[in-house]
């Protein structure tokens, strides 16, 4: 379990360094959720868009529900919302039976499902594209772990402090978030998916309070301005602040 720095150096340093070495490049596969495949069968996928580098990193970890590092996986395999549900049939049905159908089926199979109003998520989208990180506190038991949170729309992730300061860009996310825009403008609806990607660092009810808690501080104006703070204000950014709005013991 962690403390609170008596000083600001550590953000200045977390920051500085997540911008020099960003776990996202442009994504051209927006709008995707990822899962790992074997070799083998990508062997058979040689016609397919290269995967970019970047994700190469992710994807030789192992993007997979696993209690440990993953071996035999090719990078990251992009994965479309079609190949979730049916999206054909889904256009003509009202927002709230796209939702309901949704949350329906992700219920037991090791993800989190939730939708949000369009206009959150482009609040979302426009405040993530200025401050683009953030440290989250995850309450356990008698003290807290600490997450380092990057978003770069369609994506969020989350990784443990501690691991990004000893390994910067390799480490290991422990949880990922995809935003699935298809029926933004028709259905005013978005979709997101998350995936516990190391169940031995984080279950899924903790996954689900970090996705509602980091959609707070960035479409909530009061906890936004932490956010800011945190990346452009670094020396006056207070982690004890966060854990104050979070009614969390300063330890």
């Amino acid at each position: 379990m962690q403390r609170v720095s008596p000083t600001s150096t550590i953000w200045r340093t977390i920051v500085s360094k997540a911008r020099k070495n960003v776990f996202f490049i442009n994504d051209p596969f927006a709008a995707r959720s990822f899962s790992a495949v074997p070799v083998v069968a990508a062997a058979k996928k040689l016609h397919q868009p290269e995967i970019p580098s970047d994700f190469q990193k992710w994807g030789s970890v192992g993007f997979c529900r696993t209690s440990k590092f993953a071996s035999g996986f090719n990078p990251l395999q992009p994965k479309p919302l079609d190949s979730i549900v049916d999206v054909h049939r889904l256009k003509d049905r009202y927002p709230e039976d796209i939702a309901s159908v949704w949350d329906d089926y992700h219920i037991g199979r090791g993800h989190i499902g939730a939708t949000m109003k369009a206009k959150l998520y482009h609040l979302l989208e426009h405040r993530a594209s200025e401050c683009r990180y953030f440290v989250i506190p995850l309450w356990r038991g008698s003290g807290y772990t600490t997450m380092f949170v990057q978003v770069q729309t369609p994506h969020m992730i989350f990784t443990g402090l501690e691991d990004y300061k000893a390994r910067g860009t390799q480490a290991a996310p422990y949880f990922t978030l995809t935003f699935y825009t298809e029926f933004a403008e028709s259905k005013d609806l978005v979709l997101i998916r998350g995936d516990v990607v190391f169940t031995s660092k984080l279950t899924d009810p903790e996954a689900k309070w970090l996705l509602e808690t980091a959609q707070s501080f960035y479409l909530n104006d009061a906890r936004y301005k932490l956010v800011e703070r945190f990346n452009r204000q670094t020396h006056d950014f207070e982690f004890k602040d966060v854990l104050q709005v979070l009614d969390m013991p300063i330890l």
